[in-house]
């Protein structure tokens, strides 16, 4: 298997995409009737969106929340994207991080029995907490760093050594943990400054980009901020704008228009 990025790469200039979209069954999302209604929800926003996506990524916690039936639907859904869709990578959107023994588990359980080709991690408790993820050069270690929501200023802006947090983490991140080249960063829509600054900071890192849209992220000003010289280099992504439209195909297809539309004038 090639490397996160590789695959990624190749995704990307295949269906000509920076698109993400979130498979994210949020608590008030109305299911059919069959045996599995939430796998068949994910079949049917996967059929209806891949073409126009450069990566899917489901957030753990909407399936956990349903208990070992929504993780047994998860499993089917990794089962029918890898069966159906294997040049298009996964994300898993986990925000995971612990101990060593601790974490070791959670990366054989993600990567190993989930088969996600990424996942989301947390910096807080250091290289060590991470390094089952980091070790694994054929995996993506997409991790938080500056985040869209309100409370992010909590923590993220404090300033370390004269500069903040969050700037630290990228720069640990980009010199020192990014050893095998498996390395991304979370960057939200709604800050594009900080955006340009990171863009600066660690060259043609990816960024997962989370936030245009109903959070509040221009998308214009997201690709001024971190496209790379290549034109690459930003994973934007979206849930539910795509997957509660009344048609999700279109949805993703003016997206994906859209950001193409914004890459070639900028």
């Amino acid at each position: 298997m090639s490397r996160f990025e590789d695959r990624l790469a190749a995704r990307m200039e295949d269906a000509r995409s920076l698109l993400c979209v979130g498979l994210d069954p949020s608590p008030g999302l109305v299911l059919g009737e069959g045996p599995d209604p939430l796998f068949d929800w994910g079949r049917q926003v996967i059929a209806q969106t891949h073409r126009h996506v450069c990566a899917f990524k489901p957030n753990l916690a909407f399936y956990e929340a349903r208990g070992s039936v929504g993780v047994a639907s998860l499993e089917k859904i990794m089962d029918y994207l890898a069966s159906r869709h294997p040049d298009i990578p996964v994300i898993g959107d986990a925000k995971r991080a612990d101990i060593g023994s601790t974490s070791d588990a959670y990366a054989r359980f993600l990567f190993d029995h989930l088969g996600f080709d990424a996942v989301t991690l947390n910096p807080w408790l250091g290289r060590d907490a991470l390094r089952p993820f980091l070790d694994r050069a054929d995996r993506g270690c997409v991790i938080l760093c500056r985040t869209s929501n309100p409370g992010a200023d909590d923590l993220q802006t404090v300033e370390v050594d004269g500069e903040p947090l969050w700037q630290r983490v990228a720069r640990m991140v980009a010199e020192e943990w990014n050893a095998l080249g498996n390395c991304l960063l979370v960057m939200g829509a709604t800050r594009p400054d900080d955006l340009r600054t990171a863009r600066r900071m660690v060259g043609d890192m990816t960024f997962l980009v989370p936030g245009v849209g109903a959070q509040g992220g221009d998308l214009e000003q997201v690709l001024r901020a971190g496209l790379t010289p290549q034109g690459r280099g930003l994973i934007i992504n979206s849930s539910r704008g795509i997957t509660t439209a009344s048609d999700p195909s279109g949805a993703a297809a003016d997206l994906q228009q859209a950001i193409n539309q914004a890459r070639s004038i900028l």
